[in-house]
């Protein structure tokens, strides 16, 4: 099965938090590096990813449709990555949607 938002064996590809105090290192004593994506980044880009696979399967229908394309397998394929991708990102909008709940339920 492939990975259409690219984070599985990645360990989450998101990389470490990084505090307020950027410029020193995290508990573990790694330094952080100044150059890694942020999170928004990161969900930008597979956004994007997303959205082509999208378009990808779009097309692939019309070609099929129009008759410039005669693979029904690689049609099924590309509309079922397109669904996983969808799904899989859905998922992670339900999961931030979550945490946002929960840390509004925070008192401070």
């Amino acid at each position: 099965m492939s990975d259409p938002l690219g984070l599985i064996g990645k360990a989450g590809g998101l990389g470490p938090i990084q505090p307020p105090g950027a410029g020193r290192p995290p508990a573990g004593g790694a330094p952080v590096d100044p150059n890694a994506p942020t999170f928004k980044d990161v969900l930008m880009g597979e956004l994007k990813q997303v959205n082509q696979l999208q378009q990808d399967a779009t097309r692939a229908i019309e070609d099929l449709q129009t008759g410039r394309r005669d693979d029904l397998e690689g049609v099924l394929i590309a509309t079922q990555q397109a669904d996983n991708a969808f799904r899989m990102l859905l998922q992670v909008r339900n999961k931030m949607m979550d945490a946002y709940d929960e840390i509004k339920q925070i008192r401070v």
